[in-house]
């Protein structure tokens, strides 16, 4: 669950930081007071497409921090675990950070990630309900997920023999494809693998080694200049009349028939036979370089044939040496597979009849055991419903056969009706935002304890309701916040006053700029805020008396 959410520098976000807890939490303020920025704000934390807009303007990036505990978790903690990212105490941090130029920057638990690895991360952490395209429900290859997860733990392991399965398949497939596009011309395959293979080993490329060769052949291209320059340093070191070693040494003598005069003199001396051993061993380097330059006259030939052999074999077969020696492990893996006598066609087509016999199988356990679920879980959902003022909606489960992949043969929607008379239909063509909502909020409550992301989050839940219809949706809120954290943007007085935690979202000028703050309110603000959502900007004692009465009867139903 979120344990913290910070934001900085969002649009008219100042900074403002939320410290969350289990349970069901609401956030009202007035239209316009900034509720959708916190959205905006943990929709980058979950990896959506970061806006240089959203940045407040004269800062340099926007901030998004967001702090959740995985306690009890174990599930989500292994599942991270295998993608590189350990919970610390429990404690996972992302952060997000956009700036102003357009590029943006993301971090979990400190380490640099990309906003595909948040996205991944996001949906199985937050189920964010809003009431544009963030719904889940509307995307209907998501059902099958949902449907399974309700089943709960034996549709789960069947979904990973079916998975398993899939994956032999794909291997046979893929095994026989190979083989079959040999066998189109085998005999000149082979022979074609054959030369190819020998032409790569007569070379023998070495990783890296075109480097070393052009530097050798720079070097032995200018031989004549290298020498050259090699033999005047020598001249010039020891060969000349006057050159250095002498010079070294007269200077050495001079200091030695003044030392008696000076005693410090003797460290001079010393530093001049230093530099005299040192001259020594550039003197041996020099000569030893010199050498080497004349021992091999047709290293130059050498090399520069070695060089057109690596071209030859860039052109054919890869860019590099490395793409080279990979393109022959290819090679040689094709031609021990058309000249084995067990890689037959027939035989990798029995092993492709056998795995799509075996998958063919387990998918239909998998959809039997979904099909069984299904009535009880649509009949479920559909109490949610009837609880939530929608008397005569209609829920259902549709099922429709596809070629059996990694989640089975099928093809799952949710078919969804809210008026008497018209039939059922795809929920994700036909439902209005207001309706997606309260459909999910009854499919989460039906799955309330059956495992599942740890926090949900709702934005104007209430959208259209009122009277008996909000207080239901208020109470199926409470009940679903047992077993989830539950954070809900509502504009309903029925609504907040059911909630454990109730933050106040508002704006206000600063220094002349306008500023969004959240708040934590006490009873006694509760009361007033949820007296302003009755009653408006004119708030009497009457309202006030109505919210006290709305929290009065959350608190004497929690007992």
């Amino acid at each position: 669950m979120i344990v913290e959410l910070t934001v900085e520098n969002l649009a008219i976000i100042d900074r403002t930081q939320l410290s969350l807890g289990p349970g069901f939490t609401v956030l009202t303020g007035e239209t316009g007071a900034g509720k959708s920025l916190l959205i905006d704000a943990l929709e980058l934390a979950l990896g959506e497409r970061a806006d240089s807009e959203l940045v407040r303007t004269g800062s340099v990036s926007a901030k998004v921090h967001v702090a959740l505990n995985l306690a009890g978790r174990q599930d989500l903690k292994n599942q991270f675990e295998e993608s590189g990212v350990s919970a610390q105490d429990d404690i996972l941090t992302i952060e997000r950070e956009v700036f102003a130029e357009g590029r943006s920057q993301a971090r979990i638990n400190g380490k640099i990630a990309t906003a595909g690895v948040l996205k991944r991360m996001g949906q199985e952490l937050i189920d964010l309900h809003g009431q544009h395209d963030h719904q889940s429900l509307l995307a209907p290859e998501r059902h099958v997920d949902y449907l399974d997860s309700w089943i709960g733990s034996e549709a789960i392991a069947l979904r990973d023999l079916v998975r398993a399965a899939a994956e032999r398949l794909t291997d046979a497939e893929q095994r026989l494809r190979s083989i079959q596009r040999g066998l189109r011309d085998r005999e000149h395959r082979l022979d074609l693998l054959t030369f190819q293979i020998g032409e790569i080993e007569a070379v023998s490329p070495l990783p890296g080694e075109w480097v070393d060769l052009e530097a050798q052949l720079s070097r032995l291209k200018n031989t004549e200049r290298l020498t050259e320059a090699a033999f005047a340093a020598l001249n010039a070191l020891a060969d000349s009349e006057s050159n250095a070693r002498d010079l070294i040494a007269v200077a050495a003598q001079n200091l030695v028939t003044v030392k008696r005069f000076d005693p410090t003199v003797e460290s001079l001396t010393g530093a001049l036979e230093e530099a005299a051993i040192l001259l020594e061993d550039a003197l041996h380097l020099i000569r030893g370089y010199a050498d080497e330059l004349d021992a091999n006259p047709s290293a130059l030939e050498d090399v520069a044939a070695r060089i057109d052999a690596l071209k030859r074999l860039r052109r054919k077969y890869g860019e590099d040496e490395s793409r080279i020696l990979e393109f022959l492990a290819e090679a040689k893996t094709e031609l021990e597979m058309l000249t084995d006598g067990s890689g037959t066609v027939e035989e990798l087509q029995d092993k492709v009849d056998a795995a799509l016999r075996e998958l063919n199988s387990v998918a239909r356990q998998l959809s039997t055991r979904r099909k069984s679920g299904a009535d009880e879980f649509s009949d479920l959902v559909q109490t949610q419903l009837r609880d939530l003022a929608m008397d005569r909606a209609l829920f259902g489960v549709s099922f429709l056969e596809k070629p059996a992949d990694a989640k089975g043969i099928d093809t799952v929607d949710f078919v969804f009706s809210a008026n008497a008379g018209e039939p059922p239909r795809p929920l994700a063509r036909i439902a209005s935002g207001g309706e997606v909502s309260r459909v999910m909020l009854s499919i989460k409550t039906a799955m309330a304890g059956r495992g599942g992301v740890p926090t949900l989050i709702f934005d104007e839940v209430d959208t259209g309701l009122g009277g008996r219809a909000a207080a239901a949706v208020a109470r199926k809120l409470e009940e679903l916040a047992e077993f989830r954290q539950v954070l809900v943007i509502s504009h309903l007085p029925q609504i907040a006053a059911r909630a454990n935690r109730h933050f106040r979202i508002e704006k206000r000028e600063v220094n002349g700029r306008v500023t969004t703050d959240v708040h934590e309110l006490s009873f006694e603000q509760r009361v007033e805020e949820i007296a302003r959502m009755l009653a408006g900007d004119d708030v009497s004692e009457g309202a006030r008396a109505n919210a006290r009465e709305l929290l009065a009867n959350r608190l004497a139903s929690a007992i």
